[in-house]
């Protein structure tokens, strides 16, 4: 006996069949089909026979492969039973709801588990996200997958995310072969090093044509990926966690979030992009603009002194700014990393007349104040350890990470304490946006903490609704669709060079929209590499995302000053467009650029951003072809930094764009010769602006 269910979205179409009452798998993920298709001749059609050296049957790549079908990849769950013996599950089916949301029901009456699935199309986005749970007595998960995909034929390699400290998001091309391809991020987050979340190119698909899946698992507190090729060549994609550090018998519930499109690897990002904007972030105020950041930590660090702070909000308000951070420092005894966290109570030594002096003056300038805090951390030098060691996370021999410990929020207490210690500053004092930062792996890996620490947000969220609060993590170390859908925006680095940026937010770019990225102009010599770039570019960069600023205003010359406000002034002009459009990256013919463009949703205008990473290997700059465009409309194309184009690579002004004369180009034109820009130095960063006539 088969069962089908078809999940339909604008972009896509997956089938789900169970045959003979076992798990379902997917059978089909690929376009829409017709309406009329026959899912059990699907199903059926898709059947193959076991070939010689195989066991009578092909055990399925089911949304959770089971041992007890004797399935020779590696598993979807396991588990043991209080004997210690391996759980061999043999699920069966039970329930079905079908509305806006497919719920599937199966048990296993050999263990009394069940599992259910919940399957919600999303007709906006065009994504699928696949929820699934497992409950039960008696048995100690230690590995379960999110719901397991097969891994399309027609692809030839699958793109991952690594990365490190203020390198995040790296894109890597991994071939398919025999085997898997595994890896796995420990430390309780969602990690610098592996974002949970690929791509799947179809051969020969570009960023801006074929077809492409993508999957993301929306899960904060650490996960393995194995994407493996069986010996039969089928292939599955296995998002999970590891339980082997869990101090309960609990089975985690998680979510993987699928696109596909025909549009190659931007339409799978577009459909991620319209997913986070419509279902994940949920920001107070929808309408309002995402304010212009200044943050004074790499301008003071731990040296608060309330003159120094107001010259600089004095300075930043100046530039355009719209909201002021006020970052570490300001509680207990806090004068450097190793005292003081916990202690969520204003430093007196510092601040003898509380933050409001300074948050007085912030507002007198216009602009709104925000604070730093880490209330997931502890140091051992504060009052909260010297009351309470035992509301530490792991064991008291454990390596410290930046001096500090983890507070164990599975226990009662700790968050009980964070909720009303942060929830007093936030009723004190009147502060609009909170950076909560995490600046540390977790000694433990156990999803029962990112639950609690989920429930701490949704808490001081529901207490205090109006705060939006940022996700950092050491910069990009937790970035992910479920910490997103507790807060508003993230910290996509704490590397302000804004050339390693151009590659981080491009990388970032496949899962998240511009306006929850947030993105700094860095000091003149960045912080973490020593670089020295030019302002022109470090604006430019920032000026792409979220945009803020991060250093010591002081040291702005003249002309970087004069520099920054047109930089930000421009920002705010068309971070409506930003915000609100589709965002395509950019198939560049020179290694050495890297370029996008944000197109409206009505696609009356763009804007085209490529950067100039290095020197060309060649002489000559190479047309870049724009995406995205109406092929039969015209577009009045515009330079608008002509003040770069440097005479000694461009000998003669025969280019009008060049001179930052305005050029009419049909959207054909433009996506198939591409545009000619400037010759440029390394550092450069042009900026073109499109309207359709």
């Amino acid at each position: 006996m088969i069962r089908c269910w078809r999940l339909d979205t604008p972009a896509q179409t997956m089938v789900l069949a169970s045959f003979d009452g076992r798990l379902p798998e997917v059978v089909y993920w690929s376009a829409p089909l017709p309406g009329d298709e026959n899912l059990d001749t699907l199903a059926a059609a898709g059947r193959i026979a076991p070939a010689g050296g195989m066991l009578d049957e092909v055990a399925e790549v089911s949304l959770t492969p089971e041992r007890g079908r004797q399935f020779q990849g590696q598993p979807g769950l396991v588990a043991f039973d209080a004997a210690g013996v391996p759980v061999r599950t043999a699920f069966r089916f039970a329930s079905e709801q079908d509305g806006e949301a497919l719920v599937l029901g199966f048990r296993d009456d050999g263990t009394g588990l069940d599992w259910k699935l919940t399957a919600t199309p999303y007709a906006e986005s065009g994504v699928i996200a696949l929820t699934l749970k497992i409950a039960g007595d008696g048995v100690r998960p230690v590995s379960l997958a999110a719901p397991v995909l097969p891994g399309p034929q027609a692809s030839d390699e699958i793109v991952t995310f690594t990365g490190r400290w203020t390198g995040e998001f790296q894109m890597n091309r991994v071939p398919w072969a025999q085997g898997a391809h595994s890896t796995a991020a420990p430390g309780g987050r969602t990690s610098h090093e592996r974002f949970p979340g690929i791509l799947i190119p179809a051969r020969g698909t570009t960023e801006t044509g074929g077809e492409a899946w993508g999957l993301t698992l929306a899960h904060s507190g650490g996960h393995t990926l194995a994407a493996e090729e069986l010996p039969d060549g089928r292939r599955q994609i296995r998002f999970g966690v590891d339980l082997s550090d869990a101090d309960a018998a609990d089975f985690p519930e998680l979510t993987l979030i699928a696109a596909r499109s025909g549009d190659g690897l931007n339409g799978v990002s577009q459909g991620f992009h319209e997913h986070v904007r419509q279902h994940v972030v949920r920001f107070p105020d929808p309408a309002r603009p995402r304010p212009v950041h200044y943050n004074c930590w790499e301008a003071v660090y731990f040296d608060h002194k309330l003159d120094q702070l107001k010259a600089l909000a004095s300075r930043a308000a100046g530039l355009g700014v719209e909201r002021f951070v006020l970052d570490d420092g300001w509680f207990g005894v806090r004068d450097d990393d190793t005292s003081g966290l916990g202690d969520w109570t204003i430093d007196r030594r510092k601040w003898p007349d509380g933050l409001t002096p300074l948050i007085d003056h912030v507002k007198a300038e216009g602009m709104e104040f925000g604070l730093w805090v880490e209330p997931e951390m502890i140091n051992e030098d504060s009052d909260l350890y010297r009351a309470h060691p035992h509301w530490v996370l792991g064991p008291a021999d454990q390596v410290r990470g930046r001096n500090q410990l983890v507070l164990d929020f599975r226990k009662p207490g700790p968050a009980e304490y964070i909720r009303d210690a942060i929830g007093r500053i936030l009723s004190d004092y009147d502060i609009a946006y909170l950076k909560w930062d995490h600046n540390r792996q977790l000694p433990v890996s156990d999803p029962a903490q990112a639950a609690a620490v989920a429930r701490l947000f949704a808490a001081i969220r529901a207490d205090h609704p109006n705060v939006e609060i940022e996700s950092c993590s050491s910069g990009g170390g937790r970035v992910d669709f479920e910490i997103l859908s507790l807060t508003h925006r993230f910290w996509a680095s704490d590397s302000n060079d804004a050339l390693e940026r151009v590659r981080i937010q491009r990388g970032a770019s496949c899962f998240f929209p511009p306006e929850i990225t947030g993105s700094h102009v860095g000091p003149r010599v960045c912080h973490t590499s020593g670089r020295v770039l030019p302002m022109e570019f470090r604006a430019a960069v920032a000026g792409t995302r979220a945009m803020g600023v991060e250093m010591d205003l002081a040291e702005l010359s003249d002309a970087e000053t004069e520099a920054l406000t047109a930089a930000i002034a421009r920002f705010k002009a068309r971070r409506g467009l930003l915000h609100t459009g589709r965002l395509h990256r950019l198939e560049s013919a020179d290694p050495d650029v890297i370029a996008e463009m944000h197109v409206a949703r009505d696609g009356s205008e763009f804007a085209l951003f490529a950067a100039q990473m290095d020197a060309s290997r060649q002489i000559l700059a190479r047309p870049l072809r724009l995406s995205g465009l109406d092929p039969a409309a015209r577009y009045r194309v515009q330079l608008e930094n002509p003040g770069e184009v440097t005479a000694t690579l461009n000998r003669s002004d025969l280019s009008p764009l060049a001179k930052g004369e305005a050029v009419d180009l049909s959207g054909t034109a433009l996506m198939q010769a591409g545009l000619q820009l400037p010759n440029a130095f390394p550092n450069t960063m042009w900026t073109v602006n499109g309207v359709r006539l």
